[in-house]
């Protein structure tokens, strides 16, 4: 057992994002572990591009309100404590709301070279941010 070097906060790319969001690596699994976890905190409207992971990913919401977006239309609304998934493949977005800041958790894994776990695309548009919402109550 041994502690583990905090690595600093990380400013997120701009050409994976829109808006301000940064993110502390909470995780980076080296083999044969190939867990990740970061702590994404997002500005208020901030939101990633769409992107898919090949293995699915998993967020849980830490705090503020999150928005997670699939290309069928459908955007979920996830509070604090709840949990959304993702399958692998699945083109999706998620981000803040436009009123407030928004921290999650985001856990997914690699197939192992870290190069090829996010498959990036283009920017959510305005009208795709903005398609009401589905709450889980």
């Amino acid at each position: 057992m041994e502690f583990v070097e905090r690595l600093p906060t990380t400013k997120a790319p701009a050409e994976w994002f829109t808006g301000d969001v940064w993110f502390d690596v909470i995780h980076a699994g080296r083999e044969p572990s190939r867990i990740r976890a970061n702590l994404v905190r997002f500005s208020p409207g901030a939101r990633t591009h769409w992107h898919a992971h090949v293995l699915g990913q998993t967020l849980h919401v830490v705090s503020g309100t999150a928005l997670v977006g699939t290309r069928d239309g459908t955007v979920l609304e996830a509070r604090p404590g709840e949990i959304v998934t993702c399958p692998p493949g699945e083109e999706h977005w998620h981000g803040a709301t436009p009123e407030s800041f928004m921290e999650h958790l985001a856990l997914w894994e690699g197939p192992g070279d870290h190069t090829s776990e996010t498959d990036w695309h283009e920017a959510v548009t305005t009208e795709q941010y903005g398609r009401p919402r589905t709450t889980s109550g």
